[in-house]
């Protein structure tokens, strides 16, 4: 099973819905999927510090930003899954909703 090329919001969550579940990973509680995602947030912020330039100590593991989000990306979007969240659905309502609100610009 492949993901295409340029996939919509919900054939993603479509495809990550399969192929966990091929690998074995359906079982696993909301709970543990958001603790997973912790994990690999910190992993994104060693990676982005890593691009940024930050001092690291050597012994540092050094992944990618790009590798780090995706995986951030498979964990929420399978955490939506299990919680039956439609996320195109979900981030229309939330958008609509932020179209709503008074925005101020940061002022440095």
């Amino acid at each position: 099973m492949q993901l295409s090329h340029n996939p919509s919001l919900s054939e993603l969550q479509e495809y990550f819905q399969r192929v966990l579940t091929e690998r074995g990973f359906d079982d696993e509680s909301v709970k543990d999927k958001l603790v997973l995602l912790m994990e690999e947030i910190g992993e994104l912020a060693r990676a982005i510090r890593k691009s940024e330039g930050l001092a690291m100590a050597d012994d540092t593991k050094r992944s990618e930003a790009a590798e780090e989000i995706a995986d951030c990306i498979i964990y929420l979007t399978d955490i939506a899954n299990k919680l039956s969240i439609d996320l195109p659905q979900a981030l229309r309502a939330k958008e609509e909703k932020n179209q709503q609100r008074e925005w101020k610009k940061n002022v440095s």
